[in-house]
């Protein structure tokens, strides 16, 4: 990130609407929780913990069925359920946590949306598996995709209108609804989703898959509505004075190479590895919605290409150019680097933010008053100068350093 960027993401501020039919109900719930959570943990610790045990859990459900067509055992939906339960509980109480230790920061918004990002892509597999949706490969495709494709879209509109906005049936909702198509297949088994629908020439997964669809109508039209509507930048732009259709652009070069790809593969690469072909290009759109976090956070200029699109360019030119490597090999490759991309864009920004706010990524640095400095002495009472290497008015030192208001330099010198 630029010195601008840098200077721009300190003065953000959190903006969110949501109309969620379920948030009211778990407030209590979530209450509850955070009230368990001791103060000493880091609300970013939390966050990530939960993405840990959301990703740990699916995999669990992709060891058993990496075709999305074997039938995993019962106790691993169960686990699942628990895992993507665990993540959302703790996803919605970092916030809390972070507003209870006085820790609020842009950095822990960003961190929030890059671990939402990633844990999207395993969700929709994971719902995948679940109805054992791989049976269906174009089905699938469209439904992972269309996942990915509208959470890119929540920061769309995000980037377009300065507020993130969540609708009466949005995320929350939807995680629920996976959690029962989990606990149904634990219960009655995958095969139920199989059944054929009397009178209609379908059965129940392919059902599903009607309503999703509908559902993800309803939720590109609201973000057309809001992009449309043009943005609160000059003459109707962006939040960076950008046009409001430029975030297609990063999208499009995601989702049309994956489809391409798809469709021209000779080796049926995708039908033959449909979890890790959506977790390769899955990972690729989490790196660019991750970009366009940044972009709007930061009220910057997003950029079109990115270094995670190497990995479908890999894909692209061994079809194009018909090499000998095996397409499932270059597959694997591409998954690499792009977990290896993310992992190291991720790190950078957070130490680069973290250097610039001063501040932790993963943990709680206690402030300290000018009486534990006035109790420094030794054991025979007498007064010691302050080591400021001393953990205990480390927070003390720390104000010294970043503090940029003179009477407050003042005020902290005098006690001293």
């Amino acid at each position: 990130l630029s010195p601008g960027q840098l200077k721009r993401l300190s003065d953000h501020k959190y903006s969110c609407e949501s109309l969620s039919i379920l948030d009211k109900f778990l407030q209590p719930w979530w209450d509850w929780l955070v009230s368990k959570i001791p103060l000493w943990l880091a609300p970013n610790l939390i966050t990530i913990i939960g993405l840990i045990i959301n990703i740990l859990t699916t995999l669990v459900l992709v060891y058993y069925s990496p075709d999305a067509k074997a039938e995993a055992p019962w106790w691993a939906f169960i686990l699942c359920a628990l895992g993507l339960f665990a993540y959302q509980s703790l996803d919605a109480i970092d916030g809390k946590q972070a507003r209870r230790t006085g820790t609020s920061t842009p950095l822990g918004e960003l961190f929030d949306h890059g671990c939402d990002s990633v844990s999207t892509v395993f969700v929709a597999i994971s719902a995948c598996i679940a109805v054992q949706l791989g049976s269906y490969p174009s089905w699938m495709f469209f439904q992972c995709f269309c996942a990915i494709t509208l959470f890119y879209c929540a920061h769309w509109q995000a980037y377009v209108s300065g507020t993130l906005r969540f609708g009466r049936v949005d995320v929350t909702e939807a995680q629920f609804t996976i959690m029962g198509i989990h606990l149904i297949s634990a219960f009655f088994g995958p095969e139920i989703w199989s059944i054929k629908i009397p009178w209609l020439d379908f059965d129940v997964k392919q059902c599903q898959v009607f309503i999703g669809t509908l559902l993800a109508i309803y939720l590109f039209h609201r973000t057309a509505s809001v992009v449309l509507t043009g943005g609160i930048g000059k003459n109707g732009s962006s939040v960076a004075g950008t046009s409001v259709l430029s975030p297609v652009i990063p999208l499009s070069l995601v989702v049309v190479p994956a489809f391409i790809i798809c469709r021209k593969s000779t080796e049926h690469v995708y039908e033959n590895h449909p979890v890790l072909y959506i977790l390769a290009f899955g990972l690729v759109a989490a790196k660019v919605t991750n970009r366009l976090v940044v972009a709007h956070m930061t009220r910057n200029e997003m950029d079109y290409f990115d270094s995670s699109l190497i990995g479908p360019a890999m894909l692209f030119l061994n079809q194009y150019f018909n090499f000998f490597i095996p397409e499932h090999i270059v597959l694997w490759i591409c998954l690499i680097w792009v977990c290896f991309d993310l992992i190291r864009y991720s790190r950078q920004v957070c130490l680069e933010i973290c250097d610039h706010m001063r501040i932790h990524l993963f943990k709680i640095v206690p402030s300290v008053t000018s009486q534990t400095i006035q109790q420094t002495s030794n054991k025979n009472g007498e007064y010691v100068t302050p080591n400021w290497h001393d953990k205990r008015i480390y927070g003390v030192r720390q104000s010294l350093v970043t503090s940029r208001s003179t009477e407050s330099l003042i005020s902290l010198k005098t006690q001293y």
